[in-house]
């Protein structure tokens, strides 16, 4: 039978995680899988980090066997986590990389210098870690979450690898994130906007506090351009426990960019020195800040702060060509043209519009829009993908459908938000 990544036309994902041949192995990876699926899923929250920090007592804090580098925002954390891990494995160190959502499969999450575990890494793990959750279960009063054990999983592969330095992606928000029982000697805070307001508060105030949990004391912490009301909080959290700041726009940031063919070449001012003429194999200005951001952060971690001596130009040449961030404007197929994104707020899917309009000139264009249901679909909340979709741009947008994902948390299309979705964008 012919799999997805066989198929004609499309692009080969060297970094997504092959199923394994031995039947028997194969049916233990399901099995673990479902058991950890099982739980309460990631984004149902618990605002206490006691069950993970026992968790993680009984395992020896694994999170502190190695410095971490830890990321957090609203859009972008992902890709920029992917890009300083990039970096840093060009500098020849060994690098854990624990991200999420996954894609396509749960072992994605879990990067050991630059490969995700393999089956029988990832099924050593969960073995090594099952029998103190099963004791943590029994003691605490709701038992780990999905996002916890597998948090816990990470932790422990990397020091068993053993890694010389972690990429930490937050799950969501950041003070009572279970990746928070790390102390990153780097925090990353991308650009924070509104998402997942029942957790983390409906203003961008109340967002920023919660991310602004990840700087620690003595940290150096890397802010991507923020709101106003954003950069408040941030630099306060950062004053609070005298951190070191370091902000796109003002000591580090995109210089200049221009499009190329497959992507984007950008110059980028660092912490320590300028770079000029990037090849980025990505889409949009926001992928660019993106890298000027895990740049700064790779800089920060190698002198401890800003100054410091520059990463060797061509060193920083060779990663950033080799930079890739999978389901973000993703071209899945060549033959016909089609792109992958996972926006998932507003902010985001303005920027993504915006990337598709400027880097892409098709004659006709069909969107395929599917959306969770905790998301605010309100037009009044998408004004400026709104203003893009319309044709204002000369985008070429021409019609779209409605689906349903194979998330069981996707939006029913039996009832479909498309009142306003329709006309503004098809």
């Amino acid at each position: 039978m012919t799999g997805e990544d066989d198929l004609p036309g499309r692009p080969e994902r060297p970094d997504y995680p092959r199923p394994p041949q031995d039947p028997a192995l194969a049916r233990r990876l399901r099995e673990v899988e479902a058991e950890i699926f099982a739980r309460r899923p990631e984004h149902a929250v618990e605002p206490t980090l006691d069950r993970i920090s026992a968790l993680a007592e009984l395992l020896g804090d694994p999170q502190r066997a190695y410095p971490v580098i830890h990321v957090t925002g609203t859009n972008g954390k992902t890709s920029t986590a992917r890009m300083i891990e990039t970096l840093l494995r060009a500098r020849g160190l060994r690098t854990g990389l624990f991200t999420s959502p996954h894609l396509s499969n749960v072992r994605e999450r879990i990067v050991v210098d630059g490969e995700p575990l393999s089956a029988e890494a990832f099924l050593a793990s969960y073995d090594d870690v099952a029998p103190y959750v099963a004791l943590v279960d029994e003691r605490e009063p709701l038992r780990l979450s999905f996002f916890e054990v597998l948090t816990a999983m990470a932790f422990a592969a990397f020091a068993d690898a053993p890694v010389d330095v972690a990429v930490v992606e937050v799950g969501l928000g950041g003070t009572w994130d279970a990746t928070n029982i790390a102390d990153g000697a780097v925090a990353v805070v991308t650009p924070v906007s509104i998402d997942h307001t029942r957790y983390l508060g409906f203003t961008i105030e109340e967002i920023a506090a919660e991310k602004a949990g990840i700087i620690k004391p003595g940290a150096v912490a890397i802010l991507g351009q923020q709101p106003l009301a954003a950069a408040e909080v941030l630099l306060r959290r950062a004053a609070e426990v005298e951190a070191t700041v370091a902000r796109e726009g003002l000591e580090f940031g995109v210089v200049a960019r221009e499009l190329a063919v497959g992507g984007q070449v950008i110059t980028v001012r660092g912490l320590a020195g300028e770079y000029p003429d990037l090849l980025l194999p990505l889409f949009g200005d926001y992928q660019a800040q993106n890298a000027a951001c895990a740049l700064a952060a790779v800089e920060a971690f190698a002198s401890g702060g800003p100054g410091g001596e520059p990463l060797g130009e061509d060193l920083v040449r060779e990663a950033f060509a080799t930079m890739t961030s999978p389901g973000r404007l993703e071209v899945v197929r060549r033959s016909p043209v089609v792109i992958a994104d996972s926006a998932h707020n507003p902010a985001g899917m303005a920027a993504s519009v915006a990337a598709v309009i400027e880097a892409f000139s098709f004659r006709t264009l069909i969107a395929v829009l599917a959306i969770s249901e905790d998301k605010d679909v309100t037009p009044a909340s998408w004004p400026r993908s709104r203003w893009a979709c319309s044709g204002q741009t000369g985008s070429g947008w021409r019609t779209g459908s409605m689906t349903r994902s194979t998330s069981r948390w996707a939006w029913p299309t039996r009832r479909p938000p498309t009142a306003w979705v329709a006309p503004a964008c098809w």
